[in-house]
């Protein structure tokens, strides 16, 4: 109640301050005018005209602007467009003054022409230094520098924008004029859509000419690949241009943080070493980094300690410090040094905002480039899935898996259009990424249906196959030389974007079709990386039915959030460690190539910031759904699935086998009072789903299907059907 107290009154300061501007606004214009304001108007009218010139009457309109930014609530105004408008300003008024001889500048200044006596100082400035043309050089320069930073538009992009268009514009001359066609100025007019001309992100879009399918010279003796042109659906050009969206969707940081956390280090630092020389350790703190979440020890031991007696004090240092949990990391890589990481008594939160708006993020070259959140020392923490180059994620129930997830999804949907990166969410749960559907970025609505997951992993692995053998035409490796093999606007047709599948429950598609699953990822986290095609993929369930070998094995990179015990944290990370975590977005990052993990607490990115977000996708564009996905089914056996008509027995021939521990056709027949030939079919879908072990002459069939596992598949089994 009080915040919204807080919040009305700051409100209504705006609002009395904005309407201060607008009547200081108007004051100003009619003492100008000489309209009768008074001798205090006499005097501002005065003191603006003599410093200002005719540049005064930039002031009240510079209060207009102020008074609508104060009523709009809007507390802070960029120091760029400040700074921008300050410097136009400069140039006016120094501008306005070169018209005058030098001799009479002051005289022309003191009598409120030209810009006043500011303009005249610089004036003489810019005369005695660089002379008359050079002042008009120095001043455009100045101007356009002025311009960049109040628009906030790339000069260097403008200029490349127009150029790209121009060229297309001389590729769509040359064609007609080829074919024998003049075109008429009003026709290539029309051919040019209405938006290109005021967007302010430039980006390629060609004439609106359905381009070719390329086509390859065959040589003799030679054989090539299967000839293979792209779906429209895929092409980047036929897709009118986007806005990326504002910065200002994510909220700022307004969290001070804990203003004791000096004396608390201090102290700790001293409980620390006091700790350490009981048990006869010697070492002493040589540097403490604080990060939102936990704060680092630096221990550097005396020569001749052993780094094990630290380790083996974890707990006797967690008694002393007071602290929930101590994370001894020994040594520290590339430190001559022994870290104890120590929970902070306040966690200042990590909002998405703070990682999105910075040179790191922004400067990175990689379309891929998403979000973490901030390391140990408060530095923000970034990745590329492009190098990756594919994610896997685990943590416990509320660790902040799908937080991480929603700021990977916002991050890249922040630097990426729907025409450069395509994503594919498979949310068996229903509820995370729902919010996504409708999303111009999307190849097919969000899948939630296990069995549809599974047939759309293996559309994945056809559709890789399918961009290898337009590799193979182009003779290319990867998908960025592809791309930039493209030349001209036809060819720019055949554009491929990059394709980012997120799995939100890898342990419930493992439950109901394990085979697929498996076989499907594993093909693609193999060969998918050069292709464009990277795995995101989170499960709370770290265990080794789930996360199976194969899987990790393919997959290098890994974030662990916490987890319950030492075994899910070797699952995940192949060490101890998370499961000391803290929870909400304290993580484990291992990168490939990494040695060991480093601590990032996650970025923060709050429900309504995703809504405002993905709204602001959905009014540029609807989403263009593949239909091959859309149509892709379950490739199976002549057997049919488990939900076939004839096989409502399966469920019970399942449950009997398990509890039986044995699989024998015979066995079902006595039981259920069935023909031989269904009975076989049922054990042999119960091999072809991996739930029982293949034929081995008179030997038995081994049970591969745990009873855990079993209760869960036959509840999923019984809700879909």
């Amino acid at each position: 109640m009080a915040r919204k107290k807080k919040k009305s009154r700051q409100g209504l300061i705006y609002e009395i301050a904005g309407l201060i501007s607008f009547a200081l606004a108007v004051l100003l214009v009619i003492s100008l005018a000489d309209m009768g304001a008074g001798a205090v108007g006499q005097f501002f009218a005065r003191f603006f005209r003599v410093g200002l010139g005719w540049g005064a009457y930039f002031i009240p309109l510079c209060l207009i602007l102020l008074g609508i930014h104060l009523l709009q609530r809007e507390k802070i105004i960029p120091s760029s467009r400040l700074t921008g408008t300050g410097l136009l300003l400069l140039v006016l008024l120094t501008f306005f003054h070169l018209r005058f001889p030098k001799t009479e500048v002051w005289s022309h200044a003191w009598a409120g022409e030209g810009g006043g006596l500011i303009g005249a100082l610089f004036t003489l400035i810019c005369l005695t230094l660089f002379g008359q043309i050079g002042s008009y050089i120095i001043l455009l320069t100045l101007a356009l520098i002025a311009s960049l930073l109040i628009t906030n538009i790339s000069l260097v992009n403008l200029i490349r924008g127009i150029a790209d268009k121009v060229k297309e514009g001389g590729q769509v001359i040359h064609r007609c004029c080829a074919n024998g066609i003049v075109p008429r100025e009003e026709e290539v007019k029309e051919e040019r859509p209405e938006e290109e001309r005021f967007v302010p992100v430039l980006v390629n879009v060609s004439d609106e000419i359905k381009a070719e399918p390329v086509k390859v010279p065959e040589e003799e003796g030679k054989e090539l690949p299967a000839k293979v042109t792209p779906p429209p659906g895929e092409s980047v050009r036929s897709v009118l241009n986007y806005q990326l969206p504002p910065i200002h969707i994510l909220r700022r940081n307004k969290s001070q943080g804990d203003p004791r956390w000096q004396k608390n280090v201090a102290e700790n630092i001293k409980l620390l070493e006091e700790t350490l020389a009981q048990f006869n350790v010697k070492a002493r703190v040589v540097e403490v980094s604080r990060g939102p979440a936990i704060t680092r020890y630096e221990l550097q031991l005396a020569p001749g300690t052993k780094v094990s007696r630290i380790v083996s004090l974890a707990d006797d240092i967690s008694l002393h410090l007071a602290a929930t949990d101590v994370r001894i990391e020994a040594p520290i890589p590339g430190k001559a040094a022994v870290g104890i990481e120590v929970p902070n008594k306040e966690i200042t939160p990590v909002y998405l905002r703070e990682v999105v708006d910075t040179p790191l993020f922004k400067d990175s070259t990689s379309p891929l480039t998403f979000a973490l959140g901030k390391d140990i020392a408060g530095e923000p923490v970034i990745a590329d899935l492009a190098k990756m180059p594919h994610l896997l994620i685990a943590g416990a129930t509320g660790a902040g898996k799908s937080v991480c997830l929603n700021a990977l999804l916002a991050s890249l949907l922040f630097r990426v259009k729907p025409d450069e990166v395509k994503f594919i969410l498979i949310d068996p749960k229903r509820v995370e990424l729902s919010v996504y559907n409708d999303l111009p970025h999307l190849l097919a609505p969000v899948v939630v249906d296990p069995q549809r997951a599974a047939a759309t992993l293996c559309w994945l692995v056809q559709e890789m196959e399918n961009r290898y053998n337009l590799f193979a035409q182009r003779g290319v490796r990867n998908i960025g030389r592809y791309n930039r093999s493209l030349v001209g606007a036809e060819e720019k047709e055949l554009f491929l974007p990059y394709i980012v599948v997120i799995i939100d429950e890898l342990a419930d598609l493992m439950f109901v079709a394990p085979g697929e699953v498996e076989d499907a990822i594993c093909r693609l986290a193999q060969m998918a990386r050069a292709a464009g095609i990277h795995l995101v993929i989170a499960t709370q369930r770290p265990s080794v039915d789930v996360i199976t070998g194969l899987i990790k094995a393919n997959i290098p990179s890994r974030i662990s959030f916490a987890v319950s015990s030492q075994t899910d944290s070797r699952t995940i990370l192949d060490m101890g460690g998370a499961e000391k975590l803290l929870g909400k977005g304290d993580m484990l990052f291992l990168p490939v190539g990494s040695i060991k993990p480093y601590r990032v607490q996650g970025a923060f990115i709050s429900d309504k910031e995703v809504e405002k977000l993905v709204c602001f996708w959905r009014q540029q564009a609807e989403p263009e759904y593949r239909e091959e996905v859309l149509a892709a089914e379950l490739e199976t056996k002549a057997q049919g699935s488990i939900r076939d008509e004839e096989d409502e027995l399966f469920f019970q021939a399942l449950e009997l086998v398990v509890e039986q521990q044995q699989a024998s056709a015979s066995m079902l027949q006595r039981r259920f009072r069935i023909g031989y030939t269904r009975a076989a079919r049922l054990i042999d879908l119960m091999e072809e789903k991996g739930y029982v072990g293949p034929s081995e002459g008179s030997k038995p069939r081994q049970v591969l299907l745990s009873r855990e596992r079993l209760q869960r598949l036959v509840e999923t089994g019984e809700r879909e059907g």
